[in-house]
């Protein structure tokens, strides 16, 4: 069950004064559609992968660009975390509140026990303006980087850049 809508998320930004672009379109089950529709948006076009440990005991919101394949094994190792793997959709509605499709870094907002660890890509701190969408994959808003880490001290999350490997 989602915890939030978009109208409480909305309000949420509002009260912490951030602005947004926003965008309605097609729902974009992953990045890969946005590019063979064309759709055009400002910002930094993102790929947000929900992982887990083996073990099942830690979570991991980790936010890249979206053309970048990512090495799993490789960051488990430089992590020293054991195989890291992709969530169920239960998981993911169980400790983000979205559906599969709709991850992005608006999605901490619902991870209120924080059991959701925040890992950015280092290749993304240069980029001002990043695409999230808000619970909902038919919409995406385009926030100021600077916005997203007052909204991420909001929600308790301290992002952790990591320089993740490719394949």
């Amino acid at each position: 069950m989602i915890l939030s809508d978009v109208q409480t998320l909305a309000d949420h930004l509002a009260n912490l004064h951030i602005n947004y672009l926003s965008y309605e379109h097609a729902p974009l089950a992953n990045c890969s559609v946005a590019k063979e529709i064309g759709l055009e948006r400002a910002g930094t076009g993102l790929k947000n992968l929900f992982l887990r440990d083996n073990y099942g005991k830690q979570h991991f919101l980790i936010i890249t660009l979206a053309e970048k394949q990512l090495d799993l094994k490789a960051l488990s190792k430089q992590q020293g975390i054991s195989r890291l793997g992709f969530c169920s959709s239960e998981r993911l509605e169980k400790y983000l509140k979205v559906k599969p499709g709709c991850v992005s870094a608006l999605a901490t907002f619902n991870d209120d026990s924080n059991q959701v660890q925040l890992w950015l890509d280092s290749e993304l701190m240069d980029k001002k303006q990043w695409q999230c969408h808000p619970f909902e994959n038919d919409k995406t808003w385009v926030l100021q980087l600077e916005d997203l880490k007052v909204f991420w001290a909001h929600s308790g999350h301290t992002p952790i850049w990591v320089t993740l490997p490719e394949r």
